[in-house]
């Protein structure tokens, strides 16, 4: 089933430290992921053309939480917090990817992962490790090579080409796609996977309004 969700209103529902403190484990969430300062925030406010809807900041290391939007009903995406900054504290460090961890592991209702990268730096070890637990997990990734704009097109492509042979060593559902806030590359490409992900709890919500109109008209 195709379907196309318009993002735009997608808005903030809560912040939690762990996954105790977030709204049941149902309906379906797709998780943003990836190395402090990889333009997860940025990602998010382009893809839903909402200039404040995830916080950036030029600090890297700030997202201490796991934040959860609210995209239509049953259809959710979590801003998870960014890892592998070297001047955060350990023990905070410690604590953020304990909750990282634990989201991954744990969270039932998870269906995609998209992890964010600078194409200029990509697949650190961090990286790695995370692509490899979502394939382990039979969870499908989508790689987002941000920043692509800092690169020229022909350098672009190349490296796009490279991280695509790499990630097929991980086996499992990996794609790879530049992308840039800045100027809109991928966006499209996100969205459209985004809506494969989320398209089983569209589906649900048409066939529950359509049960309900049958009901209705037999009474």
């Amino acid at each position: 089933m195709s379907v196309k969700i318009h993002y735009q209103n997608t808005h903030f529902i809560t912040s939690a430290p762990d996954i105790r403190h977030l709204p049941e484990d149902e309906g379906i969430e797709v998780a943003f992921a990836g190395r402090s300062n990889a333009g997860k925030s940025s990602s998010l406010n382009r893809l839903t053309n909402q200039r404040g809807l995830a916080k950036t900041s030029k600090t890297p290391g700030r997202t201490q939480l796991i934040n959860l939007f609210k995209v239509i009903d049953g259809c959710h995406i979590v801003d998870l917090p960014g890892y592998g900054f070297a001047q955060v504290p350990l023990e905070m460090k410690k604590k953020w990817q304990k909750s990282l961890g634990e989201y991954l592991q744990k969270r039932q209702c998870l269906k995609g992962l998209v992890v964010l990268m600078d194409i200029r730096h990509p697949m650190k070890d961090l990286d790695q490790q995370l692509i490899f637990w979502a394939v382990d997990s039979g969870i499908p990734v989508q790689v987002l090579l941000t920043k692509a704009d800092k690169l020229k097109s022909g350098a672009r492509k190349a490296q796009v080409l490279k991280i695509k042979k790499d990630a097929e060593g991980f086996g499992g559902d990996v794609s790879v796609a530049a992308f840039s806030s800045l100027k809109g590359i991928g966006v499209d490409t996100l969205r459209s996977k985004l809506d494969d992900w989320f398209a089983p709890a569209v589906a649900e919500t048409i066939s529950d309004e359509l049960n309900e109109q049958d009901n209705a008209s037999n009474d």
